[in-house]
């Protein structure tokens, strides 16, 4: 053999498998360098957009129209383009949530709980009509990030006292957040017209779209991705950070203030999914209502998850997962795709991707026996 069995647990070798032809041995890296988790990226998109094409063909989508519905259709086509920046903003939003709190290895569940709060946040200060008409837009958007924070904390408050797992509490308090959000819908902020969601916001009240067809919250996640590209490269606290994922008992050893660590990156998670909240509430809705929120929380670990914790990574993560999104929406339309086939296409892609860190992060060696 090339490598002893003792070699490969020196290694942290995980596996020696026995085969016919021989031995695989699998060892954990030390590193992987740049070119090479650029690679196995590459690959996994390939083969998981490969497989995906398989699937949309044999549902009856016609192999030489997917090149046509994914790009002519969606990003040439000028009114399909402006709904994918559109759906982009929300999404870098809920992927930034994600991702700084998975950095600090707070595993935030609960991203649709504070959207809820968020929207509520934000119809709040529109019912009470609170501040001048001029200061109500920004007044909306302060109350959602702080309802969203509020809400985050409670699960950051359960773990750092009590070692409540976060995974936990997050999912339950989505269910909370639900319920309460429908508790207003069906009682005290039900519209005159009968059906269960908020009287519309003013025109003030309204995120406007600039001339070219950007939306203003386009612009909001774009500064918000700027922010947080600082805070995790640039300041004291990204190296914090990094001390805090990479191992929270050695970094408490070297005097990082793990728990103050831990409690801010969970109330700027919640202040980004409320900011989502208010984006699709105020940019897209126009009112408060029940179901602007599913399957948020899901993209968001999602694009966290893709973006490998980068938030600029997560950005354009958010941006491809738009056009998914709305060429998904075509395909329904036009070729009578069930959502089902759109959420397997992600899964698909996901799945490919997770895979991929195995070659990343193990290196694997055939060892031809001796005959």
């Amino acid at each position: 053999m090339t490598e002893s069995i003792p070699d490969v647990t020196r290694h942290a070798a995980s596996l020696g498998q026995r085969h016919r032809f021989g031995q695989i041995s699998i060892e954990v890296r030390r590193s992987a360098s740049l070119s090479l988790r650029l690679l196995a990226l590459a690959g996994a998109l390939a083969a998981g957009l490969g497989l995906s094409a398989l699937a949309l063909v044999l549902v009856g989508v016609p192999a030489a129209s997917l090149a046509d519905e994914f790009i002519t259709a969606t990003i040439l086509d000028p009114m399909n383009f402006k709904a994918v920046l559109v759906q982009a903003a929300p999404l870098m939003l809920v992927g930034l949530s994600a991702a700084m709190a998975f950095r600090v290895r707070f595993w935030n569940l609960g991203i649709e709980g504070q959207m809820i709060f968020g929207g509520i946040g934000a119809t709040l200060v529109s019912l009470l009509h609170l501040g001048p008409e001029w200061a109500r837009l920004p007044l909306m958007g302060l109350a959602a990030m702080a309802c969203g924070a509020l809400w985050a904390l409670i699960p950051a408050l359960l773990k750092l006292r009590l070692s409540v797992n976060e995974i936990i509490s997050t999912l339950l308090l989505n269910y909370i957040a639900y319920y309460f959000l429908l508790h207003l819908l069906y009682g005290a902020w039900k519209d005159q017209d009968g059906f269960p969601h908020s009287p519309s916001y003013a025109a003030s009240e309204l995120l406007p779209n600039l001339d070219s067809g950007v939306s203003v919250s386009l612009l909001l996640a774009g500064l918000a991705t700027v922010l947080m590209a600082y805070l995790v490269m640039r300041s004291r606290a990204g190296i914090y950070m990094r001390f805090v994922s990479a191992n929270p008992g050695v970094a408490r050893a070297l005097g990082v203030p793990v728990a103050r660590m831990v409690l801010m990156i969970v109330l700027v998670s919640g202040c980004l999914a409320a900011l989502a909240g208010f984006v699709v509430t105020s940019g897209q809705e126009g009112r408060l209502t029940q179901s602007f929120f599913p399957g948020y929380g899901v993209s968001g670990v999602l694009i966290g998850f893709l973006a490998r914790n980068n938030p600029i990574a997560a950005a354009i993560v958010a941006l491809l997962m738009s056009v998914l999104f709305v060429a998904g929406q075509n395909l329904q339309v036009f070729y009578s795709i069930p959502p089902s086939t759109v959420q397997l296409i992600q899964a698909v892609v996901v799945m490919s991707v997770a895979a991929s860190d195995f070659l990343v992060i193990h290196r694997v060696h055939w060892i031809r026996s001796r005959a």
